[in-house]
């Protein structure tokens, strides 16, 4: 008997000790962003950076409240890193390779990805954050149940900058546009069309310019934006394709002969700085960079960012450490529920409509049945002082006034006058 209880003792002891290493096991994220092609450096980079700082201060304990407990709800958070680049195609077999090595996924910044994406996180029943890609096809057209997108999608930016600019430029008569001929630009395109139209009825549209995404050379282009002599030019160019614009844009005029406005302009403004037109307007994508609240929780990451990297965060790296810090969010909301290691539907449930405290502000999860974020956003004018670019004549855009009603589409909510 006394040998029988020394054998249970053991076998006791054991399975608490692997109970306790099984705790100790790091959760394991993909993380998928852009580390080459023209997409990296303005982007893809800031966005790695963004998750490994945040994933590294969290595992550290060392991210201001709400977020106090360490890793992702006491369990170390272990990054693996994959680069985007490739096209859809690739990104569906790396998305069913990574499935298999890791816990969850949160990644993709090219709208094209993502739609590509999403449907097969959803066969694989692998939870999976979209922390960028604009598109607002991924929830008005499908919806999914493993699939959550933390970052407001273009529905708002085009709509935030179709107010802004008939703000300050209210005489206005005409309007063109040069934007990437995939997802992200035509959607883009499309909801700034119908929002200057709707705002301002009788706008003359001039031309519409479609180019190849990562094209990086506009000459043919920029010629006929300047031969149409539209007041305004829009662009959602980001990337390599952005800078291109402006680099080649400026010496001819672009800039100086119409009012150029970049849905998502605000990564050239730490690359390209005063290079970048004075009167040049330009969002980040939501209350990002230049634009994010001067609050305890935004002036710690960029303090932090700053001292790891020797520059600013853009708004790519804001939304990278907003998908972790929801991510975080829901996995711990599931556990104060009962759950001490939540089950992938567990997290599903409480991510679900879960409102969150940001790097750039509050994100809540208030439209597509509770997986696509909503924020508010900010829109301003570029003027370089000193030598310093800065953003003048800030506008803030209430994330209601910006963003169209649960189970409605974007594009027939904006036809309708934006009616709620």
């Amino acid at each position: 008997m006394k040998r029988l209880l020394r054998w249970f003792s053991i076998a006791l002891a054991g399975a608490l000790a692997a109970t306790g290493a099984m705790a100790q096991q790091p959760v394991k994220i993909g993380i998928v962003t852009f580390l080459s092609g023209p997409a990296a450096g303005p982007f893809g980079v800031p966005a790695r950076n963004g998750f490994e700082l945040v994933a590294e201060m969290l595992n550290a304990g060392r991210v201001p409240a709400p977020y106090a407990t360490k890793g992702l709800g006491g369990s170390a958070i272990e990054l693996v890193v994959i680069d985007e680049a490739g096209g859809p195609q690739k990104q569906v077999a790396e998305l069913r390779n990574l499935a298999q090595r890791v816990d969850y996924v949160i990644g993709y910044i090219s709208s094209g990805d993502c739609l590509a994406v999403a449907p097969v996180a959803e066969e694989l029943r692998r939870i999976t954050v979209l922390f960028d890609c604009g598109t607002p096809r991924i929830f008005e057209d499908a919806s999914y149940k493993y699939v959550f997108r933390t970052g407001p999608h273009g529905t708002m930016d085009n709509t935030s900058l179709a107010l802004y600019v008939l703000e300050r430029h209210p005489k206005v008569r005409s309007f063109a546009g040069i934007n990437q001929n995939y997802a992200w630009g035509q959607d883009s395109w499309a909801d700034f069309d119908a929002a200057m139209k709707a705002l301002k009825p009788g706008i003359e549209v001039k031309t519409s310019q479609m180019t190849k995404l990562f094209a990086g050379q506009f000459s043919a282009e920029i010629s006929t934006l300047l031969s149409s002599k539209a007041d305004v030019i829009h662009s959602s160019f980001w990337g390599g394709d952005l800078e291109g614009l402006i680099l080649q844009g400026a010496p001819r005029g672009l800039f100086k002969k119409h009012v150029v406005a970049l849905s998502a302009g605000e990564p050239a403004v730490n690359r390209l700085g005063a290079k970048i037109p004075d009167g040049t307007i330009i969002g980040a994508r939501g209350p990002f960079g230049p634009f994010a609240p001067d609050n305890e929780f935004n002036r710690w990451f960029k303090t932090s960012f700053q001292e790891r990297y020797a520059v600013p965060p853009n708004y790519a790296s804001y939304k990278a450490a907003n998908a972790l810090l929801g991510l975080k969010s829901a996995f711990e909301k599931a556990q104060k529920a009962g759950a001490a290691s939540p089950t992938d539907d567990q997290i599903v449930a409480a991510f679900e409509n879960i409102t969150f405290e940001g790097v750039g502000g509050t994100v809540r999860m208030s439209l597509g049945k509770g997986h696509q974020a909503t924020m508010d956003n900010a829109i301003g004018t570029a003027k370089t002082v000193g030598g310093q670019l800065q953003m003048v004549n800030v506008k803030r855009y209430p994330a209601d006034k910006v963003n169209p009603p649960e189970g409605t589409k974007s594009e027939a909510w904006i036809k309708s006058g934006f009616k709620k």
